[in-house]
């Protein structure tokens, strides 16, 4: 009864997924073959969020993500 105001996380799985790789400093290609998807799925996947986030790139998007306690590093 007391999680009908849980909000919707903001990162799909398979974002959180290629954020915690590139957290730990993964290139596109690394993070691509670890996950089976191709780079250019991966290179999507930062761009949705930076797009989520409202921030200019990679990096502004981790610090926002960990400020948000999305992402831990």
């Amino acid at each position: 009864m007391g999680n009908e105001h849980k909000a919707k996380p903001l990162l799909t799985n398979r974002e959180r997924e290629v954020f915690e790789l590139l957290v730990l400093d993964k290139t596109t290609k690394e993070i691509a073959q670890q996950l089976f998807i191709s780079e250019k799925t991966v290179r999507n996947h930062i761009s949705n969020v930076i797009q989520k986030l409202g921030v200019k790139g990679r990096s502004q998007a981790v610090v926002e993500l960990v400020r948000l306690g999305e992402l831990k590093i």
